[in-house]
């Protein structure tokens, strides 16, 4: 009997014919069944068989039948199935074999029927009369065994062709129709009865049997309720009755065949045709449309739904019920529903959950027709969503006790419907507002208090049993958070969970102290006396895990303010930054807000000004308006820079999803405005993206000039020989061609450069240059537009050394420098000239041999064009660059030197004009153009010519034509040495 009741959906799969049968028996038939010979030989011995035992669950004859009808053999399958047919073409004779199978079963099966059911008993039946005629229920033991019989005639029946009597089919519908006890093998029994029903509706073929089905209908569709808790089963018939009304009434007859076959177990040939007399039945006087609305909202959820149950739920009758919009066109609310059945779920997920929160979406922002657009179902509410939340992770209290309350399935699900109903809500603007239709969104100030990173950390960790969810939530939150999916974030992640950090926390002793939070706060207040308790608390928090991390975030990021105090170790302060590196994993946004009104000046911090998330998100600039020693700290100015490498996105998300909201309403609403008023233009959709794109360019160049001047040395720096073209020099070697302030002349140029001063490589300075070089190596190769912009603005060129050298990706600069040098304005040809010379330095390619070759043709072209104010102006700082353009590239030594002699006659043209020319300045050029190898001697001083030297404030007082030829004969010069140094 445990065997039947244990068998699952399918249910009451039986083995090998012969084995209810004895060893008599077995020897016979065996063979018999083997060789496929003499089928009538093995019904005969069986029903011969007489077990010893009387058993009251399953007869021989049903055990063998049913073996050879639904074994997986299908050689024996089909040789049985040729005995039925060919046995039912033959005249009925009681002495058949097959006739004398059929009287037993017909025996058998009236025999369990209730007394007040069995209105009819074959000629020659010598059924014994029970006691107890009032007995209206199927008795509980006799259940199994209706179960195996009902199985067996439709096995009969669909698979072997047996053409059912009267008397066979008034039997059959009386027990199918018969109630029986609430237990899970009689839940099991009426979803057989059921089916077989809808398998063979020709059972049902007088007025009277029709009324005694819609009763029987009726009956288990009262008591569905009843069965499912009295028997403890979470799949009960009630969601097969609603499940087959809504195919039916959305004409999804294939489907509710496939239920049928599921749930009998066995393949049978159903005509859609046949099914017509239930469809009407089921459509139009049992299950009307709203009568299966209603009803459905009040089908209780599964508790703790999972992969783990099987079988046909309450959830797969709402999910059909939204898809055929059935609850908006009757107006039935089923959102109290679907948020109870998502906070009774757990691992491993349902399959049908992800389907059924995308219909409920599509249900709430799409309505069932255009005519009525208010037929939609409502949302969610925000304090529903809170309530699920309020206890997790990352939120206040952090209690273990609040975590527990809802699963993390429960929660996950959750904020998938949030992140996919934002993004179907931005998806169907046009369409909403086509229909004067806005949904709302949910808050900022919701989504801020949602933990969104550590849920999506925790469900990595649960891929299996989530199935597709996490890949999901990865899909939105790429999408609409792109902040939250930072490269360096996973790669952080993988550090702080990773092999290495699993060993640390193996070795900790489980006697270790532990620390609370007014602890922390109060060991940074000691700082730098207290360092080393500080130190010790630190070091121990960093064998936490990201998760217990949490409760220690608002001290920390508190004190943050106190480590750019000085004299505070260095430990201490990469400690601190590996433990916020460890926060921002689990809980980014939280504490990126929280550390930005920490890291406020002091005078902010006296008025009490504190920022939200969504005023970081307008404007990302205010992580850089922090306290200046921010600036030269470096573990502290990392975590400023990922803050606003964080900020950067998210506001361009944040953008883009507001210009989605607006754009198409004020469309449409500027539309109906302007009706009847002729002349006035609408405005276009380019324009407003444009202007996003200018304010999302304009923010980044910002931010890309502030970092740019953080690098530059302070004046206290300077005096201690910070420089910022230190970086250049010390990869490349000495750069010949630097002038010095004092002197023009090559005795000043000719050495090379003095040392890099003490701590230059080892300076906060210097750190805080390579951390900012890093972020905008990463901004240009995200979006090299950004590049573009940041340099024809322009910056300090004593800046030019350092992003040449610390910005790898700096050389896609070649591609736009032509068109910098276009440009009219002066300023921005120069600056491009200066930025060319040090990329000609750095990358010494054949694409840059071709810019620089266009550069010196632009410089002789504007030689003939600008006056002779312009022309101090252009040439003085541009002279000294083709110093490094001979220096990268030896074959451009010709051009060069030729227009350093156009320039050069130009100048002491009109010098002469104005003085007599006292040095033999044109001779002096010639001859270094001529013979540059015999102008200078071993070890670099001039031999046959000696330039006159001149002092800086000789120069400045001279006339501008007459400080261009100097710093041309110096250029000349320079150009001369570095070729002698190269050889």
């Amino acid at each position: 009997m445990e065997k039947f009741q244990d068998s699952g959906p399918r249910g009451l799969e039986f083995e090998t014919p012969e084995l209810y049968l004895g060893d008599a028996c077995r020897e016979h038939i065996s063979p018999s069944v083997e060789e496929c010979h003499l089928p009538g030989l093995g019904v005969a011995l069986t029903l011969d068989y007489k077990p010893d035992a009387a058993d009251e669950a399953v007869s021989p004859l049903v055990s063998y039948v049913s073996g050879l009808l639904l074994g997986t053999n299908s050689k024996v399958r089909t040789w049985f199935s040729m005995f039925i047919r060919n046995g039912q073409q033959r005249k009925r004779e009681s002495s058949s074999v097959l006739w004398q199978m059929r009287r037993q079963l017909l025996l058998e099966l009236v025999a369990i029927l209730p007394r007040s059911r069995s209105t009819h008993v074959p000629n020659d039946g010598d059924v014994e009369e029970e006691g107890g005629s009032g007995y209206s229920g199927l008795r509980e033991e006799h259940v199994v065994k209706a179960s195996a019989l009902l199985r067996l005639y439709c096995a009969l029946m669909g698979i072997a062709g047996l053409r059912p009597t009267d008397e066979e089919a008034e039997q059959l519908l009386q027990l199918m129709t018969s109630r029986p006890p609430a237990t899970p093998a009689g839940v099991r029994f009426v979803s057989l009865s059921f089916c077989k029903l809808l398998a063979f509706p020709t059972l049902v073929s007088t007025p009277e049997q029709e009324q005694l089905m819609v009763m029987w209908l009726s009956w288990m569709i009262k008591e569905e309720e009843y069965f499912e808790s009295a028997a403890g089963v979470s799949a009960s018939f009630g969601e097969m009755l609603l499940l087959v009304a809504m195919y039916f009434h959305s004409n999804q007859l294939s489907s509710i065949i496939e239920l049928v076959c599921s749930t009998l177990g066995m393949k049978i040939a159903i005509k859609p045709s046949s099914l017509s007399k239930m469809k009407t039945i089921f459509t139009q006087e049992i299950f009307t449309e709203q009568v299966v609305t209603a009803h459905a909202v009040r089908v209780a959820v599964t508790n703790n739904l999972s992969a783990n149950i099987t079988g046909f739920l309450p959830i797969h009758c709402i999910y059909q019920l939204l898809r055929s919009r059935a609850f908006t066109k009757h107006k039935v609310s089923i959102k109290d529903w679907i948020y109870r059945q998502l906070c009774e779920t757990t691992t491993p997920i349902h399959t049908q959950l992800i389907p059924l929160i995308d219909a409920y979406i599509n249900s709430i922002l799409t309505p069932a027709s255009k005519a009525n657009p208010e037929a939609t179902n409502q949302p969610i509410t925000e304090q529903e969503i809170l309530n699920v939340f309020q206890s997790s992770a990352g939120q206040a209290d952090g209690s273990r006790a609040g975590r527990q309350r809802y699963s993390i399935t429960t929660q996950l699900l959750i904020l998938y419907y949030i992140l996919s109903y934002e993004e179907n809500l931005l998806a169907s603007t046009k369409q909403l507002a086509l229909m004067q239709k806005k949904p709302k969104s949910y808050s900022a100030a919701l989504m801020d208090q949602i933990p969104i990173k550590y849920l999506v950390t925790q469900a990595q960790g649960l891929q299996q049993e989530l199935g597709g969810l996490h890949s999901a939530l990865l899909r939105l939150l790429a999408t609409n958070y792109p902040h939250l999916c930072l490269v360096e974030d996973w790669v952080c992640a993988e550090e702080v969970t990773g092999t290495l950090p699993l060993l640390r926390k193996m070795m900790l002793p489980s006697n270790t102290c532990r620390y609370t939070q007014r602890q922390l706060h109060q060991a940074f207040q000691k700082l730098p006396s207290g360092s080393p308790r500080l130190m010790r608390i630190l070091e121990h928090l960093t064998l936490l895990s990201p998760g217990d991390l949490i409760p220690y975030a608002e001290a920390l990021t508190a004190s943050m303010a106190l480590l750019l105090e000085p004299a505070v170790p260095r430990r201490i302060l990469q400690t601190a930054n590996k433990l916020w590196m460890g926060l921002n994993t689990v809980m980014p946004r939280r504490l990126w807000v929280m550390t930005v009104n920490a890291l406020q000046p002091s005078a902010k911090l006296l008025r009490q000004q504190r920022y939200t998330q969504n005023d970081l998100m307008v404007d990302p600039l205010i992580v850089l308006r922090c306290d200046q020693r921010v600036y030269r700290c470096p573990p502290v100015m990392d975590i400023v820079l990922h803050m606003l490498n964080g900020y950067l996105l998210a506001s361009k998300a944040y953008l883009q999803c507001h210009l989605k909201e607006t754009a198409d309403f004020d469309r449409q609403s500027q539309t109906v405005s302007s009706l009847g008023v002729p002349g006035q233009p609408d405005t276009p959709e380019v324009t407003r993206e444009e202007l996003k794109n200018a304010l999302l360019s304009a923010q980044d160049s910002a931010a890309v000039q502030i970092l740019l001047e953080v690098c530059l040395p302070s004046s206290e720096e300077q005096q201690l020989g910070a420089t910022t073209d230190s970086l250049l020099r010390s990869i490349r070697g000495p750069v010949p061609g630097k002038s010095k302030q004092g002197s023009l002349g090559p005795a000043a140029k000719g050495g090379v450069e003095a040392a890099e001063p003490e701590g230059g490589l080892l300076s906060d300075l210097r750190e805080v240059q390579c951390l900012i070089c890093c972020l905008l190596h990463q901004m240009f190769i995200a979006d090299p537009n950004i590049a573009k912009l940041v340099h024809f603005q322009g910056y300090p060129q004593a800046l030019l050394p350092l992003t040449v050298a610390g910005i790898p990706s700096i050389h896609i600069c070649l591609d736009f420098i032509p068109e910098l040098l276009a440009q009219p304005q002066l300023e921005k040809q120069i600056f491009a000239i200066q930025l060319l010379s040090y990329l000609c330095t750095q990358y010494a390619l054949p694409k840059s041999l071709s810019v620089a070759r266009l550069a010196i043709s632009v410089m002789g072209t504007l030689l003939t064009v600008l006056t002779r104010a312009k022309r101090f102006l252009f040439f003085m700082p541009t002279l000294p660059c083709l110093v490094a353009f001979c220096q990268a590239f030896p074959p451009l030594y010709d051009d060069v030197a030729a227009l350093l002699v156009q320039v050069g006659q130009v100048c002491s043209s009109d010098v002469a004009t104005k003085a007599r020319d006292i040095d033999p300045f044109i001779a002096r050029l010639q001859y270094l153009k001529e013979k540059p190898l015999e102008a200078v001697v071993s070890g670099g001083r001039p031999c046959k010519l000696t330039l006159p030297q001149k002092t800086a404030e000789e120069l400045g007082g001279a006339d501008p034509d007459v400080q261009l030829c100097y710093c041309i004969e110096a250029t000349f010069m320079d150009i001369i040495s570095c070729t002698l140094h190269g050889l």
